[in-house]
């Protein structure tokens, strides 16, 4: 096209266009056939490439970003897990109560599915106790009552247990029953099983409530006084009591572990029989603590004493020294042996030459030396300036049971100490019997 008709014009502006390949126009407008002598040159774009990254450079760039989205990864899914833990177990202790007792022991019953959170009992430390479960027991008769307190026969949840409700100026040994009973790794076939303990207002008094297992029978001391026993029945009782006692006195050390129990107060009245004819040591109100890591033994501050009608010599003296644990276990056996003297007297035996079978009357033991409610001088002067001890019948002698279990009440009461057997080994000399 001419350039008066912006033919050049539009043929020089295509230099302006990218091609896809390099192009170089030249335009002339001088007069016609002016481009015959215009030879146009192509010269290149001078292009700048960037200079690469060394290949470590491009590694340690990498190797951080893949480090970053990793970290990032692990921290998101980690509090993704710490969030639904919680939220679990949030909806968990929404839905159910908690679990007082130890739960190391498989032979937990359903009653003892509970664990609570303390109420409070305006003094001292609190204790993980049911809530609720004091206003959800239904006392239905009273079983016995004591020097300390009452028990009753309850229902709850359908099921009967018992319940021991001290007397207001008796929270030290509900206390420290509690105390004991929440010990880990005492759970015991022979050991009265725990479920709770709870304190309940009542206007203008507060209830100590202890809550167990119910046995029927009751205490060995009722039992014997309605019962007569075969030696069998009697080496039930005699071994199911040295086993309970041996678990007690016994340390278990490890994590977790146990410390040794010395009871201070074994008694009939204090051991319950079982429906299969075992026993089941109760009351720990007086209980004492050592651990032997530490070195420590762990008395409570109670008003209360033991039974004087089972003080051992060195109590009744008081020539134990408190300074050793093992004092406190030989005391126990001494109570042992009087208890067993109560289970020997109502075994019977078969009167020889006849077809007949005779048995002694249940007696306490000393009951005919002293009064009904014995004091502590009145035990004083017959155990340990007479030496008083309860008389072993002669036909004890003629049956293998009663002969074993003379001989052991006799090593059990000793007067010295040192010399009485241990719980462990009246156990392990009773399952011989078998």
């Amino acid at each position: 096209m001419p350039p008066e008709e912006n033919g050049g014009l539009l043929m020089c502006k295509v230099a302006a266009v990218p091609h896809l390949h390099g192009k170089n126009i030249v335009c002339c407008d001088s007069g016609d056939f002016c481009n015959r002598n215009i030879h146009p040159e192509y010269t290149p774009k001078s292009t700048t490439t960037p200079p690469e990254l060394p290949v470590s450079s491009q590694s340690i760039h990498y190797l951080l970003m893949l480090t970053s989205l990793i970290v990032c990864l692990t921290i998101f899914v980690v509090v993704l897990l710490i969030f639904c833990v919680m939220y679990r177990r949030r909806e968990k202790q929404g839905k159910q109560p908690r679990l007082i007792s130890s739960m190391c022991n498989s032979q937990i019953s359903p009653l003892s599915q509970l664990v609570g959170q303390s109420t409070g009992s305006g003094s001292g430390l609190p204790l993980l106790v049911q809530r609720t479960i004091a206003k959800q027991i239904q006392i239905v008769r009273t079983v016995g009552k004591g020097r300390y307190g009452e028990v009753f026969l309850a229902k709850w949840r359908d099921e009967r247990v018992a319940v021991k409700i001290f007397f207001m100026t008796e929270e030290s040994s509900w206390f420290r029953e509690t105390e004991i009973y929440q010990t880990v790794l005492i759970r015991h076939e022979n050991i009265l099983g725990f479920i709770a303990a709870d304190i309940k207002h009542m206007g203008s008094h507060t209830q100590m409530m202890l809550i167990t297992d119910f046995h029927e029978n009751g205490s060995l001391h009722d039992y014997l006084c309605t019962s007569v026993i075969t030696p069998q029945k009697l080496q039930l009782l005699a071994y199911s009591l040295a086993s309970g006692l041996a678990h007690l006195h016994d340390e278990i050390v490890g994590t977790p572990g146990k410390p040794a129990i010395a009871h201070r107060d074994i008694k009939s009245n204090n051991i319950l029989v079982k429906r299969n004819g075992q026993c089941a040591i109760a009351d720990f109100g007086l209980a004492v603590k050592y651990t032997s890591e530490m070195d420590e033994i762990q008395i409570a501050q109670n008003s209360r004493v033991s039974t004087p009608r089972y003080m051992a010599p060195e109590m009744l003296n008081q020539t134990l020294n408190q300074q050793q644990f093992e004092e406190f276990k030989r005391a126990d056996m001494y109570s042992v042996g009087l208890v067993l003297w109560e289970m020997s007297r109502r075994c019977y035996t078969q009167v020889p030459g006849s077809n007949t079978t005779t048995c002694e009357d249940y007696a306490l033991p000393y009951h005919d030396v002293v009064p009904a409610d014995p004091t502590f001088e009145d035990m004083h002067d017959v155990v340990c300036i007479k030496g008083f001890r309860p008389p072993v019948p002669l036909r004890w002698q003629d049956d293998d049971v009663l002969a074993t279990m003379s001989k052991i009440m006799q090593e059990c009461w000793h007067p010295n100490p040192t010399v009485r057997l241990t719980a462990l080994r009246v156990k392990k000399t009773l399952g011989r019997l078998e």
